[in-house]
């Protein structure tokens, strides 16, 4: 049974929202704040740029471990339990990585801060999905990207005027501080927003269901559906569990082939693709990929802050579509915009000029091309697998196995990242033109992979989700 528009308490329904994805805010906020403070780091370390690529890159070792953790700990523990666990280690990570002066110390934090933002990269979604009604769970949950890139932007603004007030963002700031240090105390702001919000809104109907906690789930589901299907979900959901049932990582395996499920793979392919079409080279070195480009400190922040807002518009066209021509139509449409504006990259920097030290320098007319079709790229990637990825991600599994796919697929989406972080300033030192090309073959690829595996979940109920 679905519940009524009249019947759903909206309100509700958005208050949770806007807690849950606090947790997209803190994923894209630290995956931001790393953006503008490389010549801190290599300063205050004396890092080579494979040494920054491990640097940066170490916050996602804690995010693929954070998620794979998360998925399995909210089976046990709850969702919401597990993300208050988060924030708290989000916060200690922001201020360690301000503070620390030894670089195994940075890199630990770093590595804690990954954990929470891993965790809560998939445990926010899943969440939303799981309090939804369906005919608005894909615009609810792409509300967590919005928050994602309001994150970055965020970011972006504060490391700008930081460094705009410092005058680098190595120049001594508050405290005598440099301003690159204040960039990652900043973190701890949202962290400690985010561990009050949790405490005022309730625990996952379907996770009380899978642990006999029939009455609280009621409580919850007739809160946000009206008491009278909040009943009937409950029988719905009650049923989609087999009794003394315990989620396990066998749960992803096909009892009849004993291969892993298609829906598995499916969303292994999400996780994957949506990091090697190379979104995340220009949250994480924005700064430092203008640069190469040929444009200033103070130009290169400006024009992440630009990105950003370009993201946020992109967000919400996707939360005004998602629920009405669906999921699938847009990642086609997301695959073959990224594909073009990739080689559109890829042909801006095949054709600028090395300067006397090696940089690379674009003349006015490429450097337009470059600024143009990064933007419209982001626009590709956020009206679709930006968001589209991990709305999939949280509702597309059954329940008895959300948890464990989430923790897979979690692993896998993150673990990507790392690959695609960590190698690029080798691949940007060779080539950006050889780095692009990468980025715009996956995203070609990625094209046809949506057309033979995705299956549309637009408009369906959770409980009806086939592994």
């Amino acid at each position: 049974m679905r519940a009524t528009a009249s019947e759903t308490n909206l309100a509700l329904v958005l208050a949770i929202v806007a807690v849950a994805t606090i947790g997209g805010l803190l994923f894209g906020y630290d995956s931001g704040a790393v953006n503008g403070t490389q010549d801190g780091l290599r300063a205050a370390f004396a890092l080579s740029d494979a040494g920054l690529g491990f640097t940066v890159g170490s916050l996602l070792i804690g995010c693929f471990f954070g998620a794979f953790l998360a998925g399995q700990l909210a089976d046990l523990l709850g969702r919401r339990t597990v993300m208050m666990l988060t924030a708290i280690v989000f916060l200690i990570g922001a201020l360690v990585q301000g503070f620390a002066d030894i670089h195994w110390v940075f890199v630990v934090a770093r590595i804690m801060g990954g954990m929470a933002v891993g965790a809560a990269s998939v445990l926010s979604p899943a969440y939303i999905a799981e309090v939804a009604p369906a005919n608005v769970r894909g615009r609810m949950s792409t509300i967590q990207q919005v928050m994602i890139i309001v994150g970055l932007t965020a970011a972006f603004v504060v490391n700008y005027f930081l460094a705009g007030s410092a005058g680098a963002s190595t120049a001594p700031f508050w405290g005598g501080y440099p301003a690159w240090r204040w960039m990652y105390w900043m973190q701890a702001v949202p962290a400690v927003i985010f561990l009050m919000a949790l405490i005022f809104i309730p625990e996952s109907p379907r996770f009380l269901v899978a642990k006999g906690r029939d009455a609280e789930a009621e409580h919850v589901l007739s809160s946000l559906f009206g008491a009278g299907a909040g009943q009937v979900k409950l029988v719905e959901i009650r049923a989609s569990f087999v009794d003394g049932y315990r989620p396990s990582l066998r749960d992803l395996v096909d009892p009849v082939n004993g291969g892993i499920r298609p829906i598995v793979w499916a969303g292994l392919m999400l996780a994957v693709f949506q990091q090697l079409v190379g979104i995340n080279v220009i949250f994480y070195y924005g700064a430092t990929l203008w640069q190469l480009a040929g444009f200033t400190e103070d130009q290169s922040l400006q024009i992440n802050i630009v990105s950003g807002l370009v993201s946020i518009a992109a967000c919400i066209i996707t939360i005004s579509l998602i629920d009405r021509i669906g999921r699938k139509p847009l990642l086609l449409i997301g695959s073959a915009g990224m594909s073009a504006t990739l080689l559109a990259l890829v042909y801006a920097f095949a054709n600028g000029k090395l300067d006397a030290v090696g940089q690379l320098q674009l003349s006015p007319g490429l450097g337009t091309v470059a600024l143009v079709a990064a933007n419209l790229y982001l626009i590709f990637f956020n009206v679709s697998w930006g968001p589209i990825m991990w709305v999939m991600l949280g509702e597309m599994f059954p329940n008895h196995m959300r948890g464990s796919a989430l923790a897979v697929c979690g692993f896998a989406q993150w673990f990507s990242n790392y690959l695609i972080a960590q190698s690029f300033p080798v691949l940007a030192g060779f080539s950006l033109a050889m780095a692009y090309t990468f980025y715009a073959i996956c995203a070609v690829i990625s094209l046809f992979l949506v057309q033979r595996f995705i299956v549309e979940t637009k408009g369906k109920e959770l409980e009806a989700m086939k592994g």
